[in-house]
């Protein structure tokens, strides 16, 4: 069981539920982490509140307050999309397809491993 909201920032979802700006209430804050005085005497964190649903999404990735700001509407848009579709969000679906992917590769590089090890094995045998 995935959680919902652990699943979204997935780029290439195009059926997303509309966010209007009535919605969504905005703060700009000192961001925090590595970076000294340019992280501490500068307001470029932006922190956006979806108000009916009381999703909250803090971003800090850049140094640009206009970047962050479209960040953390485009994270806030796919979280929302979660919280009202649920399983039937794109995001979510691509997330579960990407993680039956990395289960399947992590699977095949096992079978590699315990095929190499058998092959060492029967080489050993053949040496004594």
């Amino acid at each position: 069981s995935l959680p919902l909201l652990q699943a979204a920032r997935k780029r290439n979802s195009l059926n997303l539920l509309e966010l209007s700006e009535a919605e969504l209430e905005e703060q700009f804050v000192r961001g925090d982490g590595p970076g000294g005085q340019a992280t501490n005497k500068t307001n470029n964190c932006v922190v956006l509140k979806h108000i009916p649903s009381g999703i909250v999404v803090k971003c800090h990735q850049t140094r640009s307050v206009e970047k962050n700001r479209k960040i953390a509407r485009e994270i806030l848009q796919e979280k929302v999309d979660l919280f009202y579709k649920g399983e039937d969000s794109d995001v979510f679906k691509e997330r579960k397809t990407s993680e039956k992917q990395k289960q399947e590769k992590k699977r095949r590089a096992k079978e590699n491993l315990e095929r190499k090890k058998l092959f060492k094995e029967m080489q050993q045998l053949d040496k004594e």
